[in-house]
């Protein structure tokens, strides 16, 4: 394995054995390893947008479309295994509404295997149908996110306007456990942490393969230079489209995965305010990398929540400050600075190497010279 890999490779393993890590850390603080749960949760849409945005250049501000569908598949799910005891199996609010049956759409899921599927499938069909559309028509640029973001805006209206069928305002909360095969998983325990650690090291090593495959790199070619790669006859369209789908799938992932956490769904996961903190994360982080990208979520969550805790009032400015800071002073994130110090480091030891053995070379050289002329 070149150098190139085994470097970038040796930081995935180290954050993954950091992340596993920690339920032997906290003990039994159970409280703080489902904050954590929730911090590792959140990085998943982080790395999603890195992987459209940083390695495709498609700027997706509507990220939490996709977060929002695979919360609610999963939380529907989870909604009619906690309503399994009422008239009709009806979910609370829609008694409240006067629903008078459960309606068709939401029969398949009272099988998980369904709902997982939907959280996944759903964001992935919604996202190709979009990409395909945007991208043969080569929209690009601030288009596609004013497109995508308008695609958030839409969601987030309909899931509140039909609060029959969704919850509404309120959403679907008092969920139940995930039952996996007869056993329920408390979202407190170190079992769902485990759960949630090894969705998102499982996408992060898949998505290592993906960026260093030729895939990856006609992505990062499209996104230096896409009318030239389409001049080599690629099909720029298709890509960008598998890459905004998988983006898409990713995304659902974390959505199913932060219902279970906070034992809720909410329209606030469609939200703007958050979709735009999903990039804030990956610009923090370094877009042009999936595992800096998932640093940055879980680093701006903890310092997030810690200042929330000392400044109540000020956190979300303080957080503002620091994004700022970053863009103007690290454009690249806190990745591009790690690399760049790599890189420099690397450079100074190159250039001591030279400098030594030059020096070596010119004391051995007299004596050398003594010897040939003996």
């Amino acid at each position: 394995m070149s150098q190139k890999w085994l470097l970038p490779l040796l930081g995935y393993v180290a954050f993954s054995v950091a992340i596993l890590s920690v339920p032997a850390m906290v003990g039994d603080n159970v409280f703080l390893l489902n904050k954590y749960a929730r911090y590792l949760a959140l990085a998943l849409p982080a790395v999603a947008l890195a992987l459209c945005w940083g390695q495709a250049g498609i700027l997706n501000l509507g990220q939490g479309f996709s977060f929002g569908i695979g919360a609610y598949a999963i939380a529907m799910h989870l909604k009619l295994v906690a309503s399994a005891s009422n008239p009709g199996g009806l979910p609370d609010f829609m008694g409240w509404n006067n629903v008078g049956a459960l309606p068709w759409f939401w029969e398949p899921f009272h099988s998980l295997g369904f709902a997982v599927l939907a959280g996944i499938g759903v964001p992935v069909l919604l996202a190709s149908l979009l990409g395909w559309f945007m991208f043969r028509a080569r929209i690009a640029g601030v288009f596609v996110a004013i497109i995508t973001l308008a695609m958030l805006v839409v969601g987030n209206l309909l899931v509140v306007d039909q609060q029959r069928y969704t919850g509404g305002l309120n959403g679907m909360t008092d969920l139940a456990w995930l039952n996996v095969l007869g056993l329920q998983i408390d979202p407190y325990s170190r079992a769902f942490y485990y759960l949630t650690a090894g969705s998102l090291i499982a996408v992060l090593m898949a998505g290592f393969v993906l960026v260093r495959s030729k895939f990856g790199l006609i992505l990062q070619a499209i996104r230096g230079n896409p009318e030239r790669v389409r001049y080599f006859g690629y099909d720029v369209a298709r890509y960008q489209s598998v890459a905004f789908a998988t983006s898409a799938g990713v995304a659902g992932i974390g959505g199913m995965l932060y219902a279970m956490v906070l034992e809720f769904a909410s329209p606030t996961f469609m939200a703007v305010p958050l979709s735009l903190a999903f990039v804030i994360w990956c610009a923090v982080g370094g877009r042009q990398s999936l595992l800096a990208a998932a640093i940055g979520a879980v680093v701006v969550n903890a310092i997030q929540g810690s200042l929330s805790e000392a400044f109540l009032d000020t956190a979300q400015l303080l957080v503002g400050g620091i994004f700022v800071l970053v863009v103007l002073f690290l454009p690249r994130g806190l990745g591009g600075l790690v690399e760049d110090t790599a890189t420099r480091l690397h450079g100074a030891g190159a250039r001591l190497r030279r400098g030594r053995e030059a020096v070596e070379k010119s004391v051995d050289l007299p004596v050398k010279r003594g010897e040939v002329a003996k």
